[in-house]
This record gives structure tokens, C-alpha cells and sequence, in this order.
């Protein structure tokens, strides 16, 4: 069965970087759209970014915008999520999730596969 496996996250102070990264089992990611949503204890899990299934286009929350850099590299069938000038807020698990020629959806009811997720904690 298909599954998408995220990796990198950790503890880092604030101001800090992190880069995660997202590699499925069973799954070609070459026509698959790529997101990253977040999830903090007893929020709602919300949008992160998204890059298309072709790599040229990207798309991001305002609250990560100019921080936060989605890549691809269908090659080794992988989504990456370089996170810079982190904050205590930004402190989430945070998932990958997959969307057949996705074209940079926001919404996780179009997402079709997940991950299990990564924790990512912040410390001011």
C-alpha cells in the first residue's frame, strides 16, 4: 500500500532551520502535487505550502511566506521543506501529503495520500 514517510524534524531554538523531507513507498511522485500541512495540539491541521506536480509552480501560507521553500526532485522521488527563521509558532507536526496532478491545492480534502508526520519544535 502507498504511504508517504516524512523525516527531519527535531528541536531547534528560535531563528533556526530545519529542512524536512517527504519519500514515498509505493508511489511515484513525479504526478503527484505535494503539500505540507501542519498540525499544534488542538488546532486544526492547516496549510503549509504546495508545489505543483511539474515542479514550476509553488504556493504558500502568508504565515510562512519568504520563510519557508518547498523543492522537488522527482529523480530520487522526493518533496523537500526548507524552513528558515523559525519561531515558537511554527511549532507543529507537520505532514506531507500527495495530490494526483495537483496544481498547488490548498485544501487537504484533495490530498490523497499521507504521512505519519514529523514533529517540529520550536524553543524561544
Amino acid at each position: 500500500q502507498a504511504r508517504l514517510v516524512e523525516s527531519g524534524g527535531g528541536l531547534v531554538q528560535a531563528g533556526g532551520s530545519l529542512r524536512l523531507s517527504c519519500a514515498p513507498s509505493g508511489l511515484t511522485l513525479s504526478r503527484y502535487g505535494m503539500g505540507w500541512f501542519r498540525q499544534a495540539p488542538g488546532k486544526e491541521r492547516d496549510f503549509v505550502g504546495a508545489i505543483n506536480w511539474s515542479g514550476d509552480r509553488t504556493c504558500y501560507a502568508d504565515s510562512v511566506k519568504g520563510r519557508f521553500t518547498i523543492s522537488r526532485e522527482n529523480t530520487k522521488n522526493a518533496v523537500y521543506l526548507q524552513m528558515n527563521s523559525l519561531n515558537p509558532e511554527d511549532t507543529a507536526v507537520y505532514y506531507c501529503a500527495a495530490d494526483l496532478y495537483g496544481t498547488c491545492s490548498t485544501s487537504a480534502y484533495e490530498y490523497e495520500y499521507w504521512g505519519q508526520g514529523t514533529q517540529v519544535t520550536v524553543s524561544s
